[in-house]
Order: C-alpha cells, then sequence, then structure tokens
C-alpha cells in the first residue's frame, strides 16, 4: 500500500515524501482511514511505528479541505492535540510542521517551563492546530488567551497516562471546555483494561485499531534479565557499558534522587553521564538530551518522564536499573530502543526485591523474559527482600516518590511556559514534570462522556509532567 492510496491530498504526500516515507506502516493504513471517515478511534500500537503520523496526516487533510474559508480573520483552533509532557509536545509539533509545509495552516505548541506571553501572543493570530499539556492550556483559557469551542479534533496522545489520576481531573476540565460535538482520537502503546473502560466514556460508536497484540513489546528488542544484588547494580551497569564499549545507553531508575546519584557514580567510574527528570532545570535538561544525542555523553539517566516522549534514532541500549511498579511502564521504557524496524536491547537488572514487578511485568508481555547469569555478579541467597514504597526499595535512604506510578503527588510549584509556533520546530528541550500516579484502577470511575464533563470539578495541582 502507498501514501497515495489513503485518500490524502498531493500537498501532504509532497510532505511526506521530502521526510523520506514511501509506504504506510501498518497502524498508519488502519488508523487514517478511520479518522478520514469522521469516526472516534482508539487506537494501539508499539512505540516507533508510526502513531504520530497516524493522526496528524489525516487531521490535516480535513482541515486543510475546509481551511481556505478560515484564511480571513481570526483562525479558532479547530485540532487539539494533548500530550502528557512538553518532550512529546514539542515532538508532535516537529510532525505537523513538516507535513503541513505546504498547507495553508497555523500551528502552536504549548507547555509549561517559560513564560506563558509569547504563547498569549502567538494564540492571538489565530491557530488551527494547537500541541498541548493540559495545564498550560488551562492556563490559558483562564486568561481568555485561547477559545476551545470550535475545536472539531481532539486528540490524546499517550491516552493512557493522560487518562489516569495524574492528568484526569485537568483532562475533565478541559473537555467541559469543549463542543459537544467533535471527534476524538486516543492513541497509545498501552490500555490496561481500566482505562480502556474509561475511555469508552468518552467515545461515541468509536472504531478500534490495534496493531500487534495489546501491551507488548516490539520483537526488534531484544530483552534480557540480569540477577544481582541491589549493592552491586552500579558496578555491573559500568561494566557491562565499559566492556562492551557501548557509547549511547538510556538507563532508567524510579527516582529523581537515584537519577541523580547513579550519574555521579558512573562519572566517578569515568563514563560520562547526565540525570533528566522533572526537578532539572530547563536548561540542565537541554544540555543533556543535546549531548546525549551528539555523543558528548555516554549514559542519560532517566525517570519514566523520559520513556513518553524521548525519540532517539536508532538508540542501541535501554537499561532498567530499577524495574517500574506499573507493568505497562516497562513496554514504554524498552519502546525507546528497536524503533522503526531497528534492532535494539533493552536490559533489566533484578535484585530481590523486584522479583514479583518482573512476575507481573512477564505477566502483562505474556512471555518469560530471557536470564542471563553473568559469572562474578551471582546474587546472594540469604539477602531477603525489602518492601519497595512509594517507588523507593528498603533502605534506599532518601530516593524522591517515584514518578509515574504508585508515589504521591509530588506538588511541585507550577511553571510558566512558552510554547514555539511549530513552524519554527517546536521545542525539544522544554522541561516536563512527570505525574504520581495511584493506581490505574482507581481511574476507573472518573470518565466523562465528550457532552458532560464535569466543568465544576476542583482543579487538582498539575501533573508534574507538564
Amino acid at each position: 500500500m502507498s501514501f497515495d492510496s489513503l485518500g490524502l491530498s498531493a500537498d501532504i504526500l509532497r510532505a511526506v515524501e521530502e521526510q523520506g516515507y514511501t509506504a504506510p506502516t501498518p497502524i498508519q493504513q488502519q488508523a487514517i482511514p478511520v479518522v478520514l471517515q469522521g469516526r472516534d478511534l482508539m487506537a494501539s500500537a508499539q512505540t516507533g511505528t508510526g502513531k504520530t503520523a497516524g493522526f496528524t496526516l489525516p487531521v490535516l487533510q480535513m482541515l486543510s479541505h475546509t481551511g481556505d474559508a478560515q484564511i480571513k480573520g481570526r483562525r479558532p483552533v479547530r485540532a487539539l492535540i494533548l500530550t502528557p509532557t512538553r518532550e512529546l509536545a514539542a515532538q508532535i509539533g516537529e510532525n505537523v510542521t513538516a507535513y503541513s509545509k505546504y498547507l495553508k495552516l497555523r500551528s502552536l505548541v504549548v507547555f509549561g517551563g517559560v513564560s506563558i506571553n509569547p504563547q498569549m501572543m502567538k494564540l492571538r493570530g489565530g491557530i488551527d492546530i494547537l500541541v498541548a499539556t493540559p495545564g498550560r492550556l488551562l492556563d490559558l483559557e483562564h486568561q481568555n488567551a485561547v477559545d476551545l469551542s470550535k475545536v472539531e479534533i481532539l486528540v490524546l496522545d499517550e491516552a493512557d497516562r493522560m487518562l489516569d489520576m495524574g492528568f484526569i481531573h485537568d483532562i475533565r476540565r478541559v473537555l467541559a471546555k469543549l463542543p459537544a460535538k467533535r471527534q476524538n482520537l486516543l492513541f497509545s502503546a498501552t490500555f490496561s483494561d481500566e482505562i480502556k473502560a474509561l475511555a469508552g466514556k468518552l467515545l461515541t460508536n468509536p472504531a478500534s485499531v490495534e496493531v500487534a497484540r495489546r501491551n507488548t513489546a516490539s520483537s526488534q528488542i531484544e530483552q534480557s534479565v540480569h540477577f544481582v544484588d541491589k549493592r552491586r547494580k552500579r558496578e555491573l551497569l559500568s561494566q557491562m557499558i565499559g566492556t562492551g564499549n557501548w557509547q549511547q545507553v538510556l538507563v532508567f531508575t524510579r527516582t529523581k534522587h537515584g537519577a541523580n546519584h547513579l550519574a555521579e557514580l558512573l562519572n566517578k567510574d569515568g563514563i560520562t553521564a547526565a540525570a533528566i527528570h522533572g526537578n532539572k532545570s530547563q536548561g540542565a535538561r537541554t544540555r543533556a538530551l543535546a549531548d546525549f544525542k551528539d555523543g558528548g555523553i555516554r549514559v542519560l539517566v532517566a525517570t519514566d518522564i523520559a520513556a513518553r516522549g524521548l525519540d532517539i534514532d536508532q538508540l542501541p541500549h535501554v537499561v532498567n536499573y530499577e524495574l517500574p511498579n506499573v507493568p505497562e511502564d516497562y513496554v514504554h521504557r524498552i519502546g525507546r530502543t528497536g524503533r522503526a524496524e531497528s534492532t535494539g536491547e533493552a536490559i533489566s537488572l533484578v535484585c530481590v526485591d523486584e522479583h514479583k514487578l518482573l512476575r507481573d511485568i512477564e505477566r502483562l508481555l505474556k512471555r518469560e523474559v530471557p536470564r542471563i547469569a553473568l559469572p562474578g555478579y551471582e546474587p546472594d541467597p540469604s539477602i531477603k527482600a525489602e518492601p519497595i514504597v512509594n517507588g523507593r526499595q528498603g533502605g534506599n535512604g532518601r530516593g524522591a516518590p517515584r514518578q509515574g506510578a504508585g508515589g504521591q503527588r509530588s506538588g511541585a510549584p507550577r511553571q510558566g511556559g512558552n510554547g514555539q509556533r511549530s513552524g519554527n520546530g517546536g521545542n525539544g528541550s522544554g522541561e516536563s514534570r512527570p505525574s504520581s500516579r495511584p493506581s490505574r484502577g482507581s481511574a476507573a470511575n472518573a470518565g466523562q462522556r465528550r457532552s458532560g464533563a464535569n466543568a465544576g470539578a476542583a482543579r487538582s495541582r498539575k501533573p508534574s509532567g507538564e
């Protein structure tokens, strides 16, 4: 199948071809026709399979078809794309810019972290497509800087995260600002049963697209588990990086403090490393990402926030220094490698405290992850498991609450933000603050029908992923 068989305009096809794409991926083949029919959609596909183009291309097609009448005068926001993190918002904005190169459409990316005033100025000029994090969008709406009453299409990217309890209160407030009649598109790599039930309340007679089995990892990723004592994890990681001469490794920890500490230890071992998480300044985050992509550092140590926005071409290695509390987060973490037909390696360093977490992950994957024993690093059988509380393993000291799942909300103060017009390429370096997420099941009754969101719901603190 080719892109020109999907009902896209010549201008969009020209832009797609200039990006080097010749044939649609399976998720694009299935999702694009459904969106062009105007139907609500719940779409699930592994990371790195082209989900973003699966909604941006048909949205651009639909808006451009009726867009000429809107060129004169102030443009209302007609497509709203919500994401949980700033990095992901910027990434989507860049894609919108690339694919709309030959269209008379305006787009803007807005998120927290820098001044709100430039965003307000750009919105006054009129925007067709708005890519936003929920908290910053509500800030703009509160200041009457954005009118959402003409939105025709709502997209929730990483919908499972957007509908969990870390974001649901802000999502409900956004829904209350939108017209009842609109098209809703939900895209994610994973959908738990609870989130699927909640999403069903938002959609009307939706189509469902599922590429590969739900909640699975890409077959391009070689997964393995290394059992090792907690106190020897850093030693083993340093040895693997050194002996394997790994030049680009993404390492995941549960906590912000743990990420900082591990990066410091790796640097002491002579392995250049930096940490990235919601408490890092925008400048530090920008430098860390740029250095990692350019080869200035070998290791980027990240909390789960990075699993929902980092897009690094041909990343060869992902290491779970600590397993996530939520099994679906494992799929998102390792999905940073093995993207777009490339192969990758995902290694998990598992101590006795994490055996239950590993069983939960394997239950989700419906397979056992291969075990690899490294001589000299066999676990001490006399060590007893300690409970993992709020994302911390017992005895780890003052680790911060886990980001993304299981912890208490951090309550970090909300920051202002400077979105970038996606025509300028977006801003991939804005700071995101990860949400601390209660169990997914607790969200089951929080959904709102698309015409009946509760505008009077009490405003919660912003999820720190924005």
